[in-house]
């Protein structure tokens, strides 16, 4: 794939190692949990993990939203280290295990190293077709600002065409989404950004207004949508009109419009951009074949990613997007072989 370039896709994130189990209705209720949620572990989560490993079959799989997306985007571009990513992990046999897995897919990975905090997990629990995520960011919630700032770090963000950053960095480093929103606006380049969850537009809504001026593409789903909407006093449940506000939200960069992209699960993908919503149907995928869905939003983002910096059009993006969430509900956990489908068929 000649012209992408190396790190044209640069992500920010919180690299953790995700424990996937498939549980019971029952564990559920034990940790107080949602069978489709992501939350942040309390203590009250912090023996969930020891539980999952002692009494359940355990995959250990590289995991954390932005990672995905980025593990995405370049499997599908092909093209080594046309993805970077960003973020902090501990001194470790997790941190080593993520590495080895990120160099591995292509992409070229930089972690700050904390030598005081273990690698950050995430259990995932799978009941039927939902998920329900624990994140213990431990390191991951340690990145600073100042290592990406490094000469040899920022110099990827230089060659970068896109920033992406799930919403759950918000927690860590939003100086850092600041800085490379800067960047962005000053270089006419993409800045991207996922809702990521509920909890984030309740409880973070400083940090995610601090950033949303310098966004060009807002992603998320129709339950994080919904919660924006409520925070934002928007004052409608109707996820076009949602849509459309969150477009006119003020921006930094006026040369570039704001792009919104709502998924529904099996309903069709809402785009809004310019005063105008657009619908996109998803890939139908039947209900037995579906595996798992952890991971689906984050690789809808990596396809679409994957063709928008090849220039190509929302069309066109939305078919990567969907061809990578569809790809990936019908694996156990965020792992891809072999070579995607050129067509982004299924």
């Amino acid at each position: 794939m000649p012209g992408i370039g190396e790190s044209a896709i640069v992500g920010i994130g919180n690299p953790l190692l995700d424990i996937s189990v498939t549980a019971t209705k029952e564990f559920l209720k034990k940790y107080e949990l949602d069978a489709n949620n992501s939350i942040l572990a309390e203590d009250k989560h912090l023996p969930m993990f020891k539980d999952m490993v002692d009494n359940f079959k355990v995959d250990y799989i590289p995991g954390g939203a932005t990672q995905n997306t980025i593990r995405l985007a370049q499997w599908i571009l092909g093209v080594p280290k046309s993805c970077a990513f960003f973020g902090c992990v501990g001194d470790d046999e997790y941190g080593k295990i993520l590495k080895d897995q990120m160099v591995k897919m292509g992409a070229h990975v930089n972690y700050l190293i904390s030598s005081e905090h273990p690698t950050g997990t995430c259990g995932c629990v799978l009941t039927g077709n939902d998920r329900s995520l624990v994140a213990n960011l431990a390191a991951a919630n340690h990145y600073k600002k100042e290592h990406l700032l490094k000469p040899e770090n920022w110099a990827h963000v230089e060659k970068a065409k896109i920033i992406y950053i799930a919403g759950f960095h918000l927690t860590v480093a939003p100086d850092a989404m600041i800085a490379l929103g800067k960047h962005t606006t000053e270089n006419n380049k993409i800045f991207s950004m996922n809702l990521s969850a509920p909890f984030l537009s309740q409880f973070f809504k400083e940090q995610q207004m601090s950033v949303m001026p310098y966004v060009d593409y807002l992603f998320g789903n129709e339950t994080e949508f919904a919660t924006f909407a409520k925070e934002q006093n928007m004052g409608t449940e109707d996820l076009k009109e949602i849509a459309l506000k969150a477009v006119a939200f003020p921006k930094e960069n006026k040369k570039r419009e704001r792009i919104v992209v709502i998924t529904q699960g099996a309903l069709p993908t809402i785009v809004a951009r310019g005063g105008k919503v657009t619908e996109y149907p998803i890939i139908p995928i039947k209900t037995e074949a579906i595996v798992d869905t952890n991971g689906a939003g984050d690789c809808f983002v990596g396809g679409f990613l994957s063709q928008l910096v090849q220039g190509k059009p929302v069309e066109e993006c939305i078919k990567a997007a969907n061809y990578g969430a569809s790809y990936i509900i019908q694996r156990s956990g965020i792992t891809m072989e072999g070579k995607p489908d050129p067509d982004f068929k299924h």
